[in-house]
């Protein structure tokens, strides 16, 4: 179970966040939301919930009015034109832990939502007063910028507002500038029946322009529950890291933290599951992890370049 509408509210409490609470019918769009709390002075907000081809999620919290270029933002992060597209409505249970129609970055409180990134509307900054769910779409809260981020610091995020509707050139010498943002983890949900894409009345897709509603896409790869893929650390190896072969360099690192992990299965798991399931976690681990350390490299290196180009364009040798 999530977070709960009430334990959120009790949470903004305890941490004295100054906000407003309004009830109403539950709403799916942003313009229904407008009908009922359009003119108690703030901003509305529409709040996407996004995945990537590499199982990587994202919230993407705009004013209501915002233009969000999907296919610009997959290129920001430098995930390709078509990188990113509305996650699975099962997923909003599975990670979020919220309904069809309750996207809000408050959902990040919620562990199993811990891989997701958040990416928030620089235009928050300039409103006295921003509005979303909290968690539940029966209810609107306004509260400031400031009120937001002490809420997401205190639950160990670092609030990053960005110009969503910039356009910036993405090349070889002008690297994605939102690529750090990117997680690291990936999230695999069980394998799922693909369902027809939900859509409000106007046959629009609700989360695509309206409110925080996510659309069913394709089922995901297979597996035996939500799993959350975390860096760690391997004990007394530090595997190699040749400079131009990064592809080499991330199967060296993969082949290591399968025996890592084959070692730390116990043989009372095992008896319960079966003698497969190590060679299967591993299987999945290196399933999950190959292409997400393949872009870990590329950004590091992209990140090492435009270091490089930044200094040499700027440094000024003394004359003698």
């Amino acid at each position: 179970m999530g977070y709960s509408k009430d334990q959120l509210l009790a949470r903004l409490k305890e941490l004295q966040i100054d906000f407003s609470q309004y009830e109403h019918p539950v709403v799916l769009t942003v313009e229904a939301q407008a009908k009922y709390v359009g003119n108690v002075g703030g901003a509305l907000s529409k709040n996407l919930f996004l995945k990537d081809k590499k199982h990587r999620y994202y919230v993407v919290s705009a004013l209501a009015d915002t233009k969000v270029d999907m296919k610009v933002l997959s290129q920001r992060l430098g995930l390709g034109k078509g990188g990113l597209r509305m996650a699975p409505e099962e997923a909003l249970g599975e990670i979020l832990k919220v309904p069809l129609g309750c996207v809000t970055p408050f959902a990040l409180v919620n562990e199993s939502a811990s891989h997701v990134s958040l990416l928030l509307d620089k235009g928050f900054k300039t409103q006295e007063r921003c509005i979303f769910h909290p968690l539940s779409n029966d209810m609107s809260i306004s509260l400031n910028a400031f009120g937001l981020d002490k809420f997401l610091k205190s639950i160990g995020r670092d609030p990053t507002y960005i110009d969503l509707e910039a356009n910036p050139p993405v090349g070889k010498d002008q690297p994605p500038d939102l690529a750090s943002l990117v997680p690291l983890g990936s999230t695999v949900l069980p394998d799922l029946p693909e369902k027809t894409p939900s859509q409000d009345s106007s046959g629009n897709h609700p989360s695509a322009g309206n409110n925080s509603t996510a659309v069913t896409a394709k089922a995901d790869k297979p597996s035996s529950a939500v799993q959350n893929v975390k860096e760690k650390s391997v004990n007394g190896v530090r595997p190699s890291i040749p400079s131009t072969d990064a592809g080499k360099f991330v199967e060296e690192l993969l082949d290591r933290t399968s025996t890592l992990l084959l070692s730390e299965i116990s043989e009372d798991s095992i008896k319960r599951h079966g003698g497969q399931l190590g060679a299967e976690v591993a299987n999945n681990i290196r399933k999950c992890l190959r292409e997400d350390l393949k872009n870990l490299a590329t950004i590091v290196k992209n990140t090492a370049y435009t270091e490089g180009f930044y200094a040499g364009t700027h440094y000024q040798p003394k004359r003698l």
